[in-house]
């Protein structure tokens, strides 16, 4: 067997990762590494899973994924024409006569220490499955104490993205649109100096002049 590294566009919904697993588990593979995480897209997730399988069960996989109905794209990635990188922690025993010489490891390496402890040092790597392995071989004779390492992550080289022209449009539910008939707003009403009980307004005198007063006599 051998090993393959695949990059699946998923629709980022949940239950797609379990529905993903178990069908390569039903064909009876080992999952050797899984990771999973947004894209450029926010309405799109991206598995990187690394598989041991011969070349035509793979394609068997293959074409049984892309019948999920929240699969997009699939793309298996050629070692040579791919950036790939894992994540490790790793604490090791590390007193006062071999801290120095841990330390040396961890630039040899271009590793970085992110935590320290009277008798230990947890120490961060980022790089390929090989650099990683043979940084974890160098370091097994001082004791390691824990180690703890994250699924790989690969993306190609070059200019082009696997997204390109090949993600199906999401539908976007349409606005809110308020039913019945439209809302006329009141003009407020206007304000009449003199009333009389009709409710007809009430001429008064002429600027500038004053009003006639009946003869009295």
């Amino acid at each position: 067997m051998s090993k393959h590294t695949l990059s699946i566009l998923v629709e980022n919904k949940h239950g797609v990762l379990a529905r993903v697993a178990a069908l390569i588990s039903r064909r009876g593979f080992n999952i050797d590494s899984l990771a999973v995480g947004p894209t450029e897209h926010p309405e799109v997730s991206r598995m990187t899973i690394a598989v041991s399988v011969d070349e035509q069960p793979l394609e068997q996989i293959t074409k049984q994924l892309n019948k999920l109905v929240n699969v997009i794209k699939i793309v298996e990635l050629e070692p040579s024409q791919t950036v790939q990188r894992e994540l490790l922690l790793v604490k090791v025993k590390a007193d006062t006569l071999t801290r120095g010489q841990v330390l040396e490891t961890v630039q040899l390496f271009r590793a970085k220490v992110v935590d320290v402890a009277p008798d230990a040092i947890t120490i961060e790597a980022t790089g390929n499955p090989e650099k990683l392995e043979a940084m974890l071989r160098v370091l097994e004779p001082f004791g390691v104490r824990e180690l703890v390492q994250s699924g790989m992550v690969a993306i190609g080289r070059g200019s082009r993205s696997i997204s390109d022209r090949t993600l199906r449009p999401v539908p976007v539910p349409p606005p809110h649109v308020q039913s019945g008939p439209p809302t006329v707003q009141a003009r407020p009403a206007e304000r009449a100096s003199h009333t009389n009980p009709a409710n007809h307004p009430v001429p008064g005198p002429p600027p500038g002049r004053a009003a006639a007063v009946p003869n009295q006599h």
